[in-house]
């Protein structure tokens, strides 16, 4: 069995853009002096992998003006991308099934995460190895969580605090075998999938839970390149 990667990098990044219609989508936007997407692929490629699958949006042409060498020639372009982001990833392991068999491991990896601490990733590969179902990188929640609703005046309020020993932050990479993985995305119901492990709880599978790191964040506001530059500095 050989382990594979699949980077879902179709998006748009339309909260990190604030709206602009001209906005670079986010894994181009340079941090540290190269595109977000290359520190995303640096952070997997420590990892013995075959090859690392880059699913972009059919309409792409940033990813062949960037430079890539450093890689080695082992990312292969996909634009298969789709609305969602199951949709990219279940697009894209379709798409390297000519390569993939349904019993290697993928390691699904977001393009907006350029800061994966190598240790997170290789205490990853270790507990996943072995286990059944597969699992993903995640946090306990460490704050107090509340639910929220609006009263009559339309104003948001607290109204109970949520028991939090049992929640936890899901990251990625996540990483699961590739024929259940495809499987779980073709039957699952899409409008309840919010990542990887989302669609394999969906086949009554619970999926491992391995520690994470806070450094390991997932740039989704303007204000995130600042900090993934301080990590990224830092490490």
């Amino acid at each position: 069995m050989s382990t594979f990667a699949l980077i879902a990098a179709a998006g748009s990044g339309s909260r990190m853009a604030g709206g602009a219609p001209d906005a670079a989508p986010k894994q181009y936007l340079p941090l540290a002096g190269k595109p977000v997407l290359w520190h995303a692929l640096r952070g997997v490629c420590v990892a013995p992998v075959e090859m690392v699958f880059v699913v972009l949006a059919p309409g792409d042409r940033a990813f062949e003006r960037c430079d890539w060498s450093a890689f080695g020639g082992r990312l292969q372009p996909l634009y298969c991308g789709g609305a969602s982001r199951a949709e990219s990833v279940h697009n894209g392991l379709v798409a390297a099934m000519a390569a993939v068999d349904a019993d290697d491991w993928v390691l699904v990896h977001d393009a907006a995460r350029p800061c994966l601490p190598r240790a997170d990733l290789e205490r990853l590969l270790g507990q996943c190895a072995g286990d059944a179902v597969g699992g993903l990188l995640a946090l306990p929640v460490a704050d107090t969580v509340k639910r929220a609703a609006q009263d009559e005046a339309g104003v948001l309020r607290a109204t109970a605090s949520e028991a939090r020993s049992q929640l936890w932050l899901a990251q990625t990479p996540q990483m699961f075998r590739a024929g259940l993985l495809a499987q779980a995305l073709h039957t699952g119901n899409r409008a309840l999938i919010t990542d990887e492990a989302s669609a394999i709880e969906q086949l009554g599978l619970k999926p491992r839970l391995v520690p994470g790191s806070r450094d390991n964040i997932k740039l989704t506001y303007p204000e995130d390149l600042g900090i993934a530059a301080a990590i990224l500095k830092g490490g």
